[in-house]
């Protein structure tokens, strides 16, 4: 079911358990991640999902170190694409308050996109950690305005009132053709995601070549409701 342990392990979430498996292929390697590669469809008992967070960890392993190999470049086009789409799917944003992120891990690149969403006329925010293993909140930001970093070291608005954003953007590793979200482990987008009322638009942003068969969603998993790439927009 699961690949032995390699003697190099590639970077991991420490809350994943154990050594993920190993994966050799082209660089989106969509074949191998099947549904049927773990032999079932929805896992439901404790081996099955440790099983499923040691696969989610290679596969996340494997998909931040295929976007590190992007040149500069292909990274600003692809960022470009995706905030052209953006535009057009959030309209005017007069009167909005949209949370983005910081890139990193080689994320695409939405900061001078949320420079231009300030110029007109929208409010931006930024999504901080206050607490380990609790949903996120979310700080008001303009650009230009100093940063410091939380306890997670992502950068956050130094100043600033916590406000409830009309839009989410959440940056995605890997996700599905339902719009599963495969993050970075910590779960904090599906805790916050659970206790947002009203609910936000949340939009995921990522690669084209992120996408999976499936993420192998639980109970606990929140879809997007929709994905923006490069490649255009992916709807449930």
């Amino acid at each position: 079911m699961i690949a032995p342990p390699q003697k190099r392990r590639p970077m991991s979430n420490p809350k994943d358990d154990g050594p993920p498996p190993s994966f050799a292929s082209p660089p989106c390697f969509m074949h191998e991640l099947d549904p049927d590669y773990l032999g079932y469809a929805y896992p439901q008992d404790i081996r099955q999902k440790v099983d499923v967070r040691r696969w989610r960890g290679a596969a996340r392993d494997k998909l931040i170190a295929n976007r590190l190999t992007m040149t500069p470049q292909h990274q600003e086009d692809v960022s470009l694409k995706i905030a052209s789409t953006l535009n057009q799917v959030i309209g005017n944003p007069t009167g909005l308050t949209i949370s983005a992120f910081r890139p990193m891990h080689g994320e695409p690149d939405l900061r001078p996109w949320m420079d231009d969403i300030a110029d007109r006329g929208g409010r931006c925010a930024l999504p901080v950690v206050v607490e380990k293993d609790r949903p996120l909140s979310f700080r008001g930001w303009s650009p230009g305005q100093p940063l410091t970093h939380d306890i997670m070291n992502i950068p956050i608005p130094k100043l600033g009132q916590d406000v409830q954003p009309d839009i989410v953007i959440a940056p995605v590793v890997g996700f599905d053709a339902q719009c599963f979200r495969l993050g970075y482990g910590g779960g904090y987008f599906d805790r916050t995601l659970a206790v947002l009322s009203p609910k936000p638009r949340i939009i995921g942003i990522g690669y084209a070549c992120a996408q999976i068969p499936t993420i192998y969603p639980q109970p606990h998993d929140f879809p997007m409701d929709m994905i923006i790439t490069e490649a255009g927009v992916s709807h449930p």
